[in-house]
């Protein structure tokens, strides 16, 4: 199902580009149904293929972006699995996430005191969606994207709150 993990240096989302994307369509974008249903198909398909799409996120996150790489100590499949768990926890939630907000924040607060700066989270989103793409090929269609784009903005404004807070 996934492509090859080529890395292609003119697709990589610049991380301004990324930011006033996320930024556009998070206006656009709300937990509707339809966004909740697209998220929740789409990582239904993924998810059984996850940890060679946790291999792929991070592999494209590190030859894309490899100043990040250096705040990665730990094993990298338990890493892998964290992510997973942390998505697959939020897309069930996507109803509700009020819940998840206290962990997601302190989540956001343990990242900036690994050195995670608020520009990183747009180095992630665009190594999330590559992955998605390779992993959904023709399913990931621009609304799915868009449906993405929405949530993980959610996700990553909380956690930047979390940071702030706890600066």
């Amino acid at each position: 199902m996934f492509k090859s993990a080529t890395v292609d240096q003119e697709n990589a989302l610049d991380p301004r580009l990324h930011h006033r994307i996320a930024s556009a369509n998070r206006r656009e974008t709300s937990m509707n149904p339809e966004t909740i249903a697209l998220v929740r198909d789409s990582w239904a398909k993924v998810e059984p293929i996850s940890e060679q799409a946790a291999g792929l996120f991070y592999g494209r996150l590190f030859e894309v972006y490899p100043e990040v790489r250096p705040m990665f100590k730990g094993d990298m499949k338990d890493q892998g699995n964290k992510l997973v768990v942390m998505l697959t926890t939020a897309v069930n939630a996507l109803d509700n996430l009020d819940p998840l907000i206290p962990a997601i924040k302190k989540m956001g607060a343990r990242h900036a005191r690994y050195g995670v700066r608020d520009d990183d989270y747009a180095k992630v989103a665009d190594a999330l969606l590559w992955t998605l793409g390779q992993g959904l090929g023709d399913d990931f269609t621009p609304e799915v994207k868009k449906a993405w784009v929405g949530v993980y903005s959610a996700l990553a404004d909380t956690m930047k709150a979390g940071a702030a807070e706890s600066t």
